[in-house]
């Protein structure tokens, strides 16, 4: 199989059936490198639901995405064979039936040894595919979290699994390694004080947009640190950016990134070895215009970049 998105110049980007990329559907086990599917839950969400609708739409929005990165002068369908393989299968009302769902479809995925991004979905989607990643690589991957919250807050409801609970339990699984991770986009307001306390036990690095802005974009690009050989994830929460830039998300926080802030973030990260990652929280019923699952389309774009320059020659 050719795995290249099909031409916008010969069928019409509104037309063909909608995949993500326009690429081809796949089975895991046909010969590629990176899986790209969608992860339909949201039964973590503390206020706005709808993200379950999230592969569909942006597998729709991403008909306007290319192949050519000119800023990293790079055709990244040339560099990776990329198929869609469909969702992952999911229980709308129940989230550890759904863990164990989404836990196995992505082991699934990394036993032909390949690399993944999943579009979500709420945050507590992530746990599961961490879980799967850190029993393929045995050990604990390095992680880089885009968000306006820290998630790495208390049981809610007496639930322990929710979309604000997941990078706690990430930690306390060993599924991460606190010492490779860093949080890009993090602000106010707060429950407590105490909501502090995780993030300085554990020593994990924290870029709020206050670090971002201090002095000029440029100078904070040069402080992102380095993932080496690590196996590494990158989870991007989209409400990471402001509301006017990502209206479509469940819990949004103004005083947020820009998109243009979030590109170039993305493209100035140096990472050695991501082997997937995910664009999450995204929620087509609240997306005028159909902003935020662009925007997600976007970002995919750059994990794929990000990938194809990790990828062993």
């Amino acid at each position: 199989m050719d795995f290249k998105p099909l031409s916008g110049r010969e069928f019409p980007r509104y037309s063909a059936l909608k995949t993500f990329f326009r690429l081809p559907v796949a089975k895991v086990s046909e010969k590629f490198d990176v899986a790209l599917f969608g992860t339909p839950f949201d039964g973590g969400v503390s206020y706005r639901p709808g993200q379950r609708f999230a592969p569909s739409r942006v597998r729709e929005l991403s008909s306007l995405g290319r192949g050519f990165h000119m800023s990293r002068e790079m055709q990244i369908f040339d560099r990776l064979r990329v198929a869609d393989v469909g969702d992952s299968p999911t229980v709308p009302i129940d989230i550890q039936q759904s863990y164990e769902m989404i836990e196995n479809f992505a082991a699934g995925i990394l036993k032909t040894k390949k690399k993944f991004i999943s579009v979500g979905g709420d945050h507590s989607t992530t746990l599961p595919l961490l879980r799967a990643l850190r029993k393929h690589y045995k050990k604990p991957l390095a992680f880089i979290h885009f968000d306006a919250h820290f998630d790495t807050y208390p049981a809610a409801w007496g639930c322990e699994y929710h979309h604000g609970s997941f990078a706690r339990h990430a930690v306390e699984e060993g599924l991460v390694d606190p010492g490779q991770m860093i949080q890009i986009g993090i602000r106010g307001p707060l429950a407590g004080g105490d909501d502090l306390n995780f993030l300085k036990k554990n020593k994990i690095k924290v870029y709020t947009v206050d670090d971002i802005r201090k002095n000029s974009l440029e100078s904070f690009l040069k402080k992102l640190p380095r993932f080496g050989a690590t196996p590494t994830y990158l989870s991007f929460d989209v409400d990471a950016l402001d509301p006017a830039y990502a209206p479509g998300t469940g819990t949004p926080v103004i005083g947020g990134l820009t998109s243009y802030e979030t590109q170039k973030i993305l493209r100035s990260l140096k990472v050695a070895n991501l082997v997937a990652g995910d664009v999450v929280e995204i929620c087509p019923p609240y997306d005028h215009g159909d902003i935020t699952s662009l925007l997600a389309v976007d970002v995919m774009f750059e994990l794929l970049c990000l990938m194809a320059n990790s990828k062993k020659k």
